[in-house]
């Protein structure tokens, strides 16, 4: 087969990869560099596939419209990807387009965690429950950190830490998502870059019930105005908060401080998912690109058996960064979901659909 091309829209970006059969990936900048010649189809990434699609799926106008219908539950991924999504049919509309969710990898999350205490009507009729996400990145970090870390994949317990303008930490045992702290839509957890994260409802309809603004405002708010943004200013993003941190900025450096006792926190959590913790992998933007993250959120989890070498830490690559006498393997991985969308995408067309 020929190349796939993977179409990721992302929270806070957009990336192109051409994909080849043999798992080279290279990034371009934009679709009118793309020569369809030796392309097979595209893949996109959609983060929110909803009650319906638990599998990669050829996008046809049936698919289409229900993608459009669940863009409310994740309104800062779903609509960029639709965006995108219509762009690439446009400017390739002779190539096969499969959808690959992020919400995929987490159908194996057990009813015990999926499941939400609040009304039968909810759950039955409004599909309330616990979907998870960043599944590509996640079931990326899965298939490699055994490498990484040189164990073999039978048993391991794993969390992945995927921290980056969404973050989100996933509890993983035998390569199968089993809890994660994403739930209906991809405010819930840790917070964000823009976004909260768990909020406690009571706050929310206290807000609302004294501000009078509307679920739109309330919507918005939530997802743009909160999280690192909220409490910092600016655009939220952590690597540049560690820097204000740094210079004296109070307000960076809470920042920083909630967002690592969070994280700190939603690892421990997920180990108690898992059964325990053999492996600890951090990927995406700050997952990759932050040691001061890594180490003060391993600092915390240390009563885990989590110790890290700070000259590792500090080095670059994928790699294990655990001390030798550590009973807890900490990985640094690089996030490949385009590798993990080609060949979704590969599986459907080489099925027929």
């Amino acid at each position: 087969m020929g190349g796939v091309l993977v179409v990721n829209a992302g929270s806070t970006s957009l990336k192109l990869h051409l994909v080849s059969e043999d798992g080279e990936a290279v990034r371009v900048g934009d679709l009118d560099e793309v020569d369809p010649a030796g392309l097979d189809c595209v893949a996109h990434r959609v983060v929110h596939g909803g009650e319906r699609f638990r599998e990669p799926v050829l996008v046809d106008a049936d698919v289409h419209a229900e993608l459009r219908r669940l863009e409310p539950l994740a309104p800062l991924h779903n609509a960029p990807a639709l965006r995108d999504l219509d762009a690439a049919r446009e400017r390739f509309p002779e190539l096969p387009h499969v959808a690959v969710f992020d919400t995929a990898f987490h159908a194996t999350i057990p009813a015990a965690a999926a499941t939400y205490a609040v009304p039968r009507r909810w759950r039955e009729e409004w599909g309330v429950r616990r979907y998870g996400f960043h599944g590509l990145s996640v079931a990326w970090s899965v298939e490699r950190a055994p490498q990484v870390i040189g164990r073999p994949p039978e048993g391991l317990r794993m969390v992945v830490c995927h921290l980056g303008g969404g973050s989100s930490v996933t509890a993983v045992a035998d390569g199968r998502s089993v809890d994660t702290t994403m739930g209906f839509s991809p405010n819930e957890g840790v917070p964000m870059a823009t976004r909260s994260g768990s909020v406690d409802p009571g706050a929310l309809v206290a807000v609302l019930r004294r501000s009078g603004m509307d679920a739109d405002a309330l919507d918005h708010a939530l997802n743009e105005e909160s999280g690192m943004r909220g409490l910092a200013g600016g655009d939220g993003l952590e690597l540049e908060l560690e820097r204000r941190a740094a210079e004296g900025d109070e307000a960076a450096r809470l920042a920083v401080d909630v967002y690592v006792h969070r994280v700190a926190g939603a690892v421990a959590a997920m180990a108690t998912s898992a059964g325990g913790l053999d492996v600890l992998a951090f990927t995406a933007g700050i997952g990759e690109r932050s040691p001061q993250v890594r180490a003060r959120v391993c600092g915390r989890l240390a009563f885990l058996g989590v110790e890290v070498d700070p000259a590792l830490n500090a080095a670059e690559n994928d790699r294990d960064i655990a001390t030798p006498a550590s009973p807890v393997r900490v990985g640094v991985i690089r996030a490949r979901e385009e590798l993990v969308a080609a060949r979704a995408a590969r599986g459907v067309i080489r099925g027929g659909g």
